[in-house]
């Protein structure tokens, strides 16, 4: 299953992505972002499988077990430009800045922010085509919350 995603995602010239697989390419960017200083922690895990029950309306079960298949795919991913390739093809705008919510609240959830994460969520807004400016909303919106 995600050696066939994998090879759709890194098609010259991919097609859209079925729900599915933009779910599966959103959790795997998550997943990403958690492990990018290095420290997968149990409450990154946790805001992740929160992220995830929010955006599909999922129980903690079917969260949990959609982000174990993410941490598979994610380690076998080349590269965040697939994942943020899938997404930004088949996500609006603003669901676009939904998703730079769930990015933030994962790196901020452990309650550090470190420099790997900022430079990991600069690269991931420009990719998924979201401006600087309204990632930092979007971050200050995380905070607040």
């Amino acid at each position: 299953m995600f050696q066939d995603l994998l090879r759709r995602l890194t098609a010259p010239d991919p097609s859209q992505l079925p729900e599915i697989d933009c779910r599966l390419a959103l959790g795997a960017l998550l997943v990403r972002i958690a492990r990018t200083d290095g420290d997968y922690a149990d409450v990154e895990v946790a805001q992740i499988d929160k992220a995830l029950m929010a955006r599909y309306s999922m129980s903690p079960f079917e969260a949990a077990a959609l982000r174990k298949e993410c941490e598979v795919l994610e380690a076998e991913a080349p590269d965040t430009v697939r994942f943020t390739r899938a997404i930004k093809d088949a996500v609006s705008y603003d669901d676009r800045l939904g998703v730079i919510e769930a990015l933030w609240s994962v790196v901020m959830a452990d309650g550090v922010r470190d420099d790997e994460e900022d430079s990991m969520m600069r690269m991931t807004a420009s990719l998924l085509g979201v401006t600087d400016q309204d990632s930092h909303r979007a971050r200050l919106k995380v905070s607040a919350g």
